[in-house]
């Protein structure tokens, strides 16, 4: 089974980015013939920018990007998706959510019929979202953050792409205490990707 794990923080030296190899190692340490593949979207340079040729896309049915066509097959070659990011301003970054933006394309991710209703062409990708914040979920839960963001990206992003969210969690620092707790916590989750596929 192979995985595509997509990383949006400009430091590798980033917690997140630790995070992300640790649900890595979780992928592929039981199971030696899982794989992974990094789309770490600061390094790689992607641009988040919904461009006019992206608009043309979308309205005019011309050709998608070049870059989003890129992505798009990274996608088609994996088994799961898995989003290891910040929280910034109680929400992904910029980054992450404008490689959504582009890449989540009418016609690929989902597709508008001409009665108007929207069916979702990502059946087959379970996906795992991972955020890290600096925060408690006390709080997060407190503000309602909690099901804002359930509203907001497992909801308003992957469900309407037809996509299963099989894991969607937040791990706050200050609730494990210490980053390498935080860190076990991740890799466990990286062990249970592929748990029921297999």
């Amino acid at each position: 089974m192979h995985a595509l794990i997509v990383v949006s923080h400009p430091l590798t030296s980033s917690l997140t980015h630790r995070a992300a190899q640790a649900v890595a190692a979780g992928i592929t340490g039981e199971t030696p013939e899982n794989s992974v593949e990094f789309a770490d979207l600061a390094q790689e340079g992607f641009n988040p920018l919904f461009s006019a040729a992206d608009h043309a896309a979308f309205s005019e049915g011309a050709p998608l990007p070049a870059d989003v066509l890129a992505e798009q097959a990274r996608i088609a070659r994996a088994d799961a998706l898995v989003l290891v990011f910040p929280i910034y301003w109680w929400t992904m970054p910029g980054l992450l959510k404008g490689w959504i933006d582009r890449v989540f394309s009418n016609g690929w991710a989902y597709e508008e019929g001409a009665n108007g209703k929207v069916s979702g062409k990502l059946g087959h990708l379970p996906v795992h979202l991972l955020a890290l914040g600096g925060s408690d979920m006390k709080t997060f839960e407190k503000h309602g953050y909690a099901q804002a963001w359930h509203t907001q990206i497992a909801h308003g992003i992957f469900d309407y792409c037809g996509a299963p969210v099989r894991t969607n969690a937040t791990l706050m620092l200050p609730d494990f205490g210490t980053p390498e707790a935080l860190l076990h916590e991740a890799q466990k989750i990286g062990e249970r990707i592929f748990t029921h596929q297999q």
